[in-house]
């Protein structure tokens, strides 16, 4: 693995911005990204289905796979922990394609779908540590149901967030950060048994 960057981004993502990112950089996030998670990924495609518009814009938008808990006496949100990504790739492709949604921010590797959706319209997935979510919950300076509110913490909200800590799984080269974290354990591993010979 190479050394790796460590960016500061400000939403919207831009295509020229996603395509400078590479697997295994550092981010710092700030301005407003979208939630969402099955239930309103789900309706967001039953919507295109209908030939309807979406109830948000997804263009150059980056969406955070959430549902956060509750707001604690003086903040918009509680603890914000990310949620398994896979869960959403049966989705996710299409409102990259088709509604030019820039970025995604969850947990666990993803399919080959996303990576190739990623390579081929200029998307990133970020990853965000599960254990934080309390610290990432602090992150979150303002928060607005956007669309689906009956669908209460799994609805889309718009949310501000000022320093949010990310790494970048999935860049727009084809880079898996998990794939090849995974090589050099096994390359070191396969050093270590050499040496114990």
């Amino acid at each position: 693995m190479t050394a790796h960057s460590q960016r500061r981004l400000e939403t919207p993502l831009t295509e020229g911005v996603a395509c400078e990112l590479r697997a295994g950089d550092a981010v710092l996030l700030s301005g407003v990204i979208l939630t969402g998670r099955d239930a309103a990924h789900r309706r967001l495609i039953e919507t295109l289905d209908r030939g309807e518009s979406l109830p948000v814009s997804l263009t150059n938008q980056i969406i955070f796979y959430v549902g956060p808990s509750p707001a604690p006496p003086g903040r918009p949100i509680g603890a914000a922990g990310p949620t398994t990504a896979g869960r959403m790739d049966a989705f996710a492709p299409r409102l990259i394609a088709e509604c030019g949604l820039r970025g995604m921010i969850g947990k666990g590797a993803r399919r080959e779908v996303i990576r190739q959706a990623c390579r081929d319209y200029g998307a990133v997935y970020f990853g965000a540590i599960g254990g934080l979510g309390a610290l990432l919950g602090q992150r979150v300076t303002d928060a607005e149901v956007l669309a689906y509110p009956d669908l209460g913490p799994e609805a889309i909200y718009r949310f501000t967030v000022r320093d949010f800590p990310l790494i970048v799984v999935n860049d727009t080269m084809g880079g898996d950060y998990y794939s090849a974290g995974r090589a050099l354990f096994a390359r070191s591993a396969e050093g270590c048994d050499r040496l114990a010979l």
